[in-house]
């Protein structure tokens, strides 16, 4: 009978214990890059998204304003009125993605016409009115409505021919609506193009993470020019949900008003006795004398188009 001499051999447990050791430093690694750096980067992915929605918003609303012009244009060399003409589409990226191999979350946004122009709740109302509308201009948006995991939730809204940033800390109005000031000697002329957006029944609103496509036409335009003076009450009232926006894009440094508000030529105030808040723009030492351009814009956002017939 043989007997087999056994023999201690460590060589194998050590290299157990350095493959387990190289798999904890690995996880250690991957578990502060998670906590530590993945927030940092998703952070920053949103916010770069974030501007890149504002760069669309500007790209959408120079896009109205060309098709605003061009209508204007064609349609008093047309024979008949109310013509209706191509859509554009103009794209919204609506969220961002998850970054692969480590846990993340994508983002996701939301896309909506409010469509005021049915309900009447917000609106420009001025004095002496228009005569073709008397009893209010409707102020009606389009709205970006971001659902971020990182970066700070943000709204964009595309309404009175300007862009209105809105988030926790505060908003304010990113890009000014098409209005031209010209400063005379007794008066104070404001030449304001004014979008008004008319949706068609399920084509209003759309939400992912993905791109959507705003769609929009010129239809057609109402003009008007009105005196404003003390004498006869004149006034133009903002109501809106966001009157510190429309506040701050007339007086703040850079307001399109501010130089002759403080010279006291007219008088702008957030009238907040009211629901919803309004701002007031009113003639002073002078006149205003204002020229006001509303566009009807048909807006249809997502997928495909609907044509309504008649």
């Amino acid at each position: 009978m043989k007997y087999g001499a056994l023999r201690k051999d460590k060589t194998a447990v050590a290299g157990v214990i350095e493959a387990i050791l190289l798999i904890g430093l690995i996880s250690v690694v991957l578990g502060l890059i998670q906590l530590t750096y993945i927030p940092d980067i998703m952070e920053d992915r949103e916010a770069d998204h974030m501007d890149q929605v504002l760069n669309q918003f500007s790209q959408l609303k120079s896009t109205i304003e060309i098709q605003s012009t061009m209508g204007i244009i064609n349609e008093d060399n047309a024979p008949i009125r109310h013509t209706t003409y191509t859509y554009i589409s103009s794209p919204i990226t609506m969220g961002s993605r998850e970054l692969p191999y480590f846990v993340s979350s994508r983002s996701y946004g939301q896309v909506q016409l409010i469509d005021r122009y049915r309900t009447g709740d917000h609106e420009i109302d001025v004095q002496p009115a228009p005569a073709y509308f008397p009893s209010g201009i409707p102020l009606t948006s389009i709205k970006y409505n971001a659902m971020n995991f990182y970066f700070t939730r943000q709204d964009y809204i595309l309404e009175g021919g300007g862009v209105i940033l809105i988030q926790p800390d505060g908003l304010t109005m990113k890009i000014q609506p098409a209005m031209n000031i010209v400063n005379y000697t007794n008066e104070i002329e404001i030449n304001w193009l004014i979008p008004l957006f008319k949706g068609v029944s399920g084509k209003n609103i759309t939400g992912g993470y993905k791109e959507c496509y705003v769609s929009t036409n010129y239809t057609t335009y109402y003009e008007d020019q009105k005196l404003l003076t003390p004498a006869n009450g004149g006034y133009i009232r903002i109501t809106t949900e966001y009157p510190e926006a429309w506040n701050l894009s007339l007086i703040d440094e850079s307001g399109l008003l501010r130089e002759y508000y403080d010279n006291n030529y007219i008088d702008v105030v957030i009238n907040d006795a009211v629901t919803p808040n309004r701002v007031e723009i009113t003639p002073q030492i002078k006149d205003i004398y204002l020229k006001i351009t509303i566009v009807e814009i048909g807006v249809q956002i997502g997928a495909g188009r609907i044509i309504e017939s008649g």
